[in-house]
This record gives structure tokens, sequence and C-alpha cells, in this order.
């Protein structure tokens, strides 16, 4: 802790905080004893300190309190600066994969998370959901993604044991020929013995 950790209280006054240096998780313990939101940088912690020991207020509430009466026909619930992001956040129009955002679907999902182009394109596209919507949709990308991969491999290995199992005098170059003849046509995938049209 700094020298200047005992200095800082509620009755301390703007022009002498302004003075001192304080270490961010000071500042964040002064927030938390007063009631006050600890997220956010530094600057927007001292922001926060600094318009409470002013006015006895939290700058969140006056800024909700402002924003409310606009609430529906500005961008509902777009996290700002001084927003926290919560799963019932609304994802906004025009939504940036900034870091806060980042850290956010980090916490909630795992280090693994990434903003991959199907993610982005779905948060792009239903600025009007939830961050928990979000969550969800990620959940349902990266199951259909793994249901899919599965699903292929295991077409290939059923083509691939129904192919030798009507002609075992043919090489595996010969059945990876047909099957990819097999998937440039419309319809399923399984062996047909059509398919040696391929290695004519």
């Amino acid at each position: 802790m700094s020298s200047n950790s005992h200095k800082l209280n509620k009755n301390l006054k703007v022009s002498e905080f302004k003075e001192y240096y304080f270490l961010k998780e000071e500042l964040k313990e002064f927030c938390r004893n007063e009631g006050l939101k600890v997220s956010g940088s530094k600057s927007q912690l001292e922001e926060r300190i600094i318009h409470y020991l002013d006015t006895g207020k939290s700058l969140d509430d006056k800024k909700h309190a402002q924003n409310k009466p606009n609430f529906q026909k500005s961008n509902p619930n777009k996290t700002t600066d001084f927003e926290e992001i919560t799963l019932d956040s609304i994802l906004g129009e025009n939504f940036k994969c900034s870091e806060d955002k980042r850290e956010f679907f980090e916490k909630k999902i795992g280090k693994g998370f990434k903003f991959k182009v199907k993610f982005q394109k779905w948060l792009k596209a239903n600025p009007e959901k939830t961050y928990q919507d979000a969550i969800n949709a990620y959940y349902d990308i990266q199951n259909s993604k793994e249901k899919n991969e599965i699903e292929k491999q295991f077409q290939y290995n059923q083509y691939i044991r129904d192919f030798f199992k009507d002609n075992d005098d043919k090489t595996l170059n010969d059945a990876i020929k047909c099957w990819n003849y097999k998937k440039s046509l419309k319809g399923h995938n399984r062996y047909e013995k059509s398919d040696l049209d391929a290695l004519n």
C-alpha cells in the first residue's frame, strides 16, 4: 500500500485528492467501502471518486438517471466506459470486439474464448440481444461446428468401409477419388456402385 492510503476517506477534499498518488487497489477499496462501482480503469475510478467527494453521490447513479428517459430511443443498455457489462446488458448497435468485452466473455466462457468470424457476425446481427444470449449462441456455434466435423468424418469413414466391402481389389487412392467425386454431387454421401465412374 502507498503511504497515502490512510488519507483516502470521504472527508477528503477534491483538491487534496488530486495532489496525492493512490494505487488502483486503494481506489477500488475506497469505492467498495462507499458502495461505488469498482470496475473500470484507474482514471475511471478516480473520476468516480472525485464526483463522490464533491457531491456525496455516485457518478454511476447520475449517469443512469440521465440516460433513463431516452433509454429505448437511443442504443438500449449500451455499455459505456462507466457501465459494467452484465449478463443482462444489451449488445447494442455496431458491436465492437473491444478488450473489456473480450475479458467479459473470457471470464464467463473460459480462456479458450476467441472472437471468431461466425460469432462476430452473430453479435452484429443481433443488437437487441443480451450478453447471456450471446454466450448461448457462442456455445451453439461451437457445438454445431464440432458436430459437423464429427459427422463429416463419420460419413467419410463409413464410405471408405462400404467402398472396400464392395471393391476389395481397389486401393485407398481409388476409394478417396470416389469419395471426392461423391461429395461433388447433390444428395447423400453414401457409397454407390455408380461412384466407380470416377475411376474411368
